[in-house]
């Protein structure tokens, strides 16, 4: 799916990065780009606090209307089909990534990340608006829509704002927005389900999403480029979005919606197989692919991508299961569960500001490397904590994890923004966020999978036949395979930089100008 013919163009790209990354220096480009070094510091902030605003709606999204769905249920209706609430919202999300960042190459920024949060707060609007569950999953995809603009565009953004010695400051601030929003999501949403009307969920979106409208369009002025007249591969945009579907509702919807192996699994996945083949026949032949080839003949991007799909396989394990765990076997409560988890939240982007000096010594490859080794022992060390154990405990390996994680995924988005020019920087930043996002969907049906077959196990060996019979120790059970396979998941990860990654990172010496703020 993610082949096309038209890299070919490009290649003068490695031409322009005349030294690889230099751990003297973590490659930062020697000549300063006048459209940053001359934009006023107030005006960038202005941007930085649009890109964070943005950012917070997105993750919000994620995970806000989860501690709501009793209300939600029991105004509307459609208990047999609220999960799409969430899997609407996803699907559209990774789905529309790569297209975003498409054009975000071909028409700048500014215009993607203005029509994404318009198209974010129509959405939400529809949402406080629903009169059914039906319409209130087709207007979570509407929002889903915009949320893919704004994921992938703050993240380019963010790169072409800041030279590369300061990228990793706002990476992590973006990381933080974006950890402390998913975490808050739940709470927020349980509150203004309990206290106010879940409607409120999707309104208050409004008064922020205008704020951030309103100082994008008012600070971020983009410079003019000489370029040859656009042209947006359509029928692409169309064959990539349909396939992503269909894979993706398979996998979000197989072992729950129906069996893994019934008719309505092996026709998804047979549909998604054959419009793979056809798009990229469609890619191939296309002057301008949505998902070009280079995207994966470049082995440092290719690197990357399988990494951070390995990241987001990996993630499902503390982020899913770790609050089940938390309520099962050591009997917290759910705020007190969230906090178990929120520790990871502390550290990763303490870890991830810090982490430009540990890549200026010893460069972006061998920091990430580092960074999963620790993750994977931390994960291993998961099965050996005391049955039931104390809270204290699963706690302290979340904070270690998002320690260890903040190493390896901001080196990684770095390096690889800092390899490719501007006008390749957006399809770039897209098919990694894309292939991290696949790799969350992936995990949450493989992991879900395996805890599943480990609580039926325990329960046959049980001599039990209800589910809701399971004991902590199942659930602990099942929870310390699923770490297990996360552990494998981050193995995965450190062999796709340690076999397709080059040593050094080819980091352009000069950036192309970047926007002004």
């Amino acid at each position: 799916m993610c082949v096309g013919r038209a890299g070919g163009n490009v290649s003068g790209t490695a031409g322009r990065a005349d030294r690889a990354e230099d751990g003297a220096d973590d490659g930062a480009p020697r000549r300063p780009d006048p459209a940053r070094t001359s934009a006023p510091p107030a005006r960038r902030g202005a941007v930085v606090a649009a890109l964070m605003l943005a950012m917070a709606l997105a993750a919000l999204d994620g995970t806000v209307v989860s501690t709501a769905v009793p209300q939600i249920v029991g105004d509307l209706g459609g208990l047999s089909v609220f999960s799409w609430l969430f899997a609407g919202y996803l699907l559209a999300v990774t789905v529309t990534l790569p297209v975003y960042g498409k054009l975000s190459d071909t028409f700048g920024r500014k215009p993607v990340l203005v029509a994404g949060i318009v198209l974010f707060l129509v959405g939400s609007l529809l949402c406080a608006a629903a009169w059914s569950m039906t319409s209130l999953i087709a207007f979570r995809v509407v929002q889903g829509l915009g949320g893919g603009a704004l994921q992938g565009t703050v993240q380019t953004l963010a790169a072409d704002l800041y030279p590369l010695k300061e990228r990793p400051r706002i990476q992590a601030r973006l990381s933080t927005v974006w950890a402390t929003s998913s975490v808050a999501g739940p709470a927020l949403g349980g509150l203004l389900a309990g206290y106010a009307d879940w409607r409120w969920i999707f309104l208050v979106n409004l008064p922020v999403g205008a704020v951030a409208l309103y100082l994008v369009v008012r600070h971020l002025t983009e410079p003019a480029r000489a370029r040859a007249k656009a042209r947006v591969d359509w029928p692409g945009a169309l064959a990539v979005f349909t396939t992503g579907a269909l894979l993706l509702t398979a996998l979000v919807q197989g072992g729950v919606a129906w069996p893994w192996l019934s008719p309505p699994s092996l026709a998804l996945f047979a549909g998604a197989a054959v419009l793979t083949a056809v798009t990229v026949r469609i890619e191939r032949r296309a002057a301008e692919p949505i998902i070009p080839g280079w995207v994966w003949r470049r082995r440092t991007i290719a690197a990357v991508n399988l990494s951070l799909g390995a990241l987001g396989l990996l993630m499902v394990a503390p982020t899913v299961f770790l609050p089940t765990y938390a309520q099962s076997v050591l009997g917290l409560g759910p705020v007190a569960a969230g906090f178990v988890l929120s520790a990871m939240t502390l550290s990763w982007p303490i870890s991830a500001a810090f982490s430009n000096r540990v890549y200026a010594r010893i460069g972006f490859r061998l920091t990430a490397v580092t960074g999963m080794s620790l993750a994977v022992l931390v994960l291993l060390a998961f099965p050996l904590l005391p049955y039931p154990g104390e809270p204290w405990q699963p706690a302290l390996l979340m904070l270690l994890l998002g320690g260890a994680l903040g190493l390896f995924q901001l080196p990684l988005i770095v390096g690889v923004q800092s390899t490719v020019p501007w006008a390749e920087r957006g399809t770039t930043t897209a098919s990694v966020l894309f292939c991290r996002q696949v790799g969350q969907s992936v995990g949450a049906a493989l992991f879900g999978a395996v805890a599943n077959a480990v609580l039926a196990t325990r329960l046959t060996e049980g001599g039990l036949d209800d589910p809701a019979a399971l004991t902590p120790r199942a659930v602990d059970a099942a929870v310390e395979y699923v770490h297990i396979g996360a552990a494998a998941a981050g193995a995965l990860a450190l062999l796709a930089l340690l076999t397709l990654a080059p040593r050094r990172f080819p980091v352009l010496t000069t950036d192309d100008d970047g926007p002004t703020a």
